[in-house]
């Protein structure tokens, strides 16, 4: 229906010389999501001075997710035909944009066992984990004024966490064991009576690790301290609970579920109640916490992905767990020195971190072009160091830089894993060969023996 009605919109504006062949590539929407788009002509396009014969694999799925197609017949409608501002009380158009923000509310709200008025929509979980650090520790600024938080954070909590310490407030950075997760006893002896906040990631974005929520909200409850979790990339993957994980804040992002980009929700628990200071002023929208427009068609494409991530998570987490474990498996199978960076008990499975021994990342990133995936060291920046969540994990510098991150979803195929392992395992094996190091190894040195010398 929403798509006829697109069609129906763009045809009235549209020259009257389009083909109907040209017309349907424009309403070419999600469909194109596991198909890439026809070509133009044969030719390699080049984009940041590589050539692509074609759209690669995405497997990048941590990054960004596609918008699954029933998310976008459900948004569709709000943006054509039902464009009402959700906060205009005096007509149709209001009173049905706000009924479908209310719905998409509930629909967040069921998923991760929460009530509707819970729920404060945000632009994303970046927003929110802003609101959640600053916010509460500005409220609470006269009593509590010390904040526990991993070393394995994404960087808009950790930055959060250093605005405040420029601010006079104190934070403690918890170390992690190799397998990512977090000492309970470390974290029982760092929280202090001044503490005003602890925050962790349930799923971390780069490793995939799953920290025990329920024992670290248990902790929290016994020294009546506030939790905040970024769930960004737990939400509709992992079964979350509020009560049972004991939360009193936590992060969602829409674009992390098969939903659109630019929209988040932030729950705030109401028994006992939270309080946060805003960080944005304005209309006073959602309860006076995050003021501007509610934006009608990416909340309810929000809402409508969680929807089904609830019906969906089951068959999605076995079909993924597969695919990782063929992943994995065949990757093994023809390639040695390959390390799996985090807990493999507690892992996300669309999730795969893997490190390649004497290979350089940066070599393998570029080699593999017709793959879309993410390096764990920062490849774009000019000291190269390699990823903060690898060095906490205490992997060596020479693997850190080697790491490759494989983001598997719902719409990842096994023809796309068998394809990600032949290239991977083709550049590997390139590098490898021009690398001295791996041919002395091969030759039975032990290269950490080896006294270099400067020249």
């Amino acid at each position: 229906m929403a798509t006829k009605l697109l069609a129906s919109a763009l045809r009235q504006t549209l020259n009257k010389k389009t083909t109907s062949s040209s017309l349907h590539r424009c309403l070419s929407t999600a469909a194109a999501l596991t198909t890439a788009p026809p070509s133009q002509n044969d030719e390699a396009m080049t984009i940041k001075g590589l050539k692509i014969s074609a759209r690669p694999l995405y497997l990048d799925m941590q990054a960004t997710s596609p918008v699954d197609p029933r998310v976008l017949d459900a948004m569709l409608p709000y943006y054509l035909a039902r464009y009402g501002n959700p906060h205009s009380r005096t007509h149709l158009y209001g009173w049905e944009s706000d009924q479908a923000v209310e719905t998409a509310r509930s629909q967040i709200a069921d998923l991760i066992g929460a009530s509707p008025k819970e729920i404060v929509f945000t632009s994303g979980a970046t927003e929110s984990n802003n609101i959640s650090v600053k916010g509460v520790m500005k409220f609470y600024k006269e009593k509590k004024r010390h904040v526990v938080t991993t070393q394995t954070e994404h960087k808009c909590v950790l930055d959060s966490c250093r605005h405040l310490q420029q601010e006079g407030f104190e934070v403690t950075y918890l170390p992690v064991g190799n397998d990512g997760i977090v000492d309970l006893e470390k974290l029982r002896g760092s929280i202090r009576p001044d503490t005003g906040l602890v925050s962790v990631m349930a799923v971390n974005n780069e490793i995939g690790v799953i920290q025990p929520m329920e024992e670290i909200g248990k902790i929290c409850r016994e020294f009546n301290v506030p939790f905040h979790t970024d769930a960004a990339q737990a939400l509709g993957k992992i079964p979350v609970d509020v009560d049972r994980w004991n939360v009193s804040l936590m992060s969602l992002s829409g674009h992390k579920i098969y939903g659109p980009k630019g929209v988040g929700a932030l729950y705030m628990r109401r028994r006992p109640r939270i309080r946060v200071e805003a960080q944005m002023n304005g209309g006073g929208q959602e309860r006076g916490i995050r003021s501007g427009t509610v934006p009608t068609p990416l909340v309810v494409g929000m809402g409508a992905a969680c929807e089904l991530a609830k019906k969906e998570m089951g068959y999605d987490e076995e079909r993924i767990r597969g695919l990782q474990e063929r992943l994995l498996n065949g990757v093994r199978a023809k390639l040695d020195g390959v390390v799996v960076n985090g807990s493999v008990e507690r892992r996300y499975a669309g999730n795969l971190n893997l490190s390649f021994a004497y290979v350089e990342g940066e070599s393998l990133l570029m080699g593999l072009k017709d793959v879309a995936v993410s390096s764990g060291s920062a490849c774009t920046s000019a000291s190269l160091e390699p990823s903060y969540v690898l060095r906490a994990l205490g992997v060596d510098e020479d693997m850190a830089h080697t790491s490759i991150r494989f983001g598997i979803g719902r719409f990842t195929t096994e023809e796309e894993i068998d394809r990600a392992v032949e290239l991977t395992v083709q550049q590997v094996d390139k590098l490898r060969e021009m690398s001295p190091l791996y041919e002395m190894v091969k030759e039975g040195i032990d290269i950490k023996q080896i006294q270099w010398s400067q020249h």
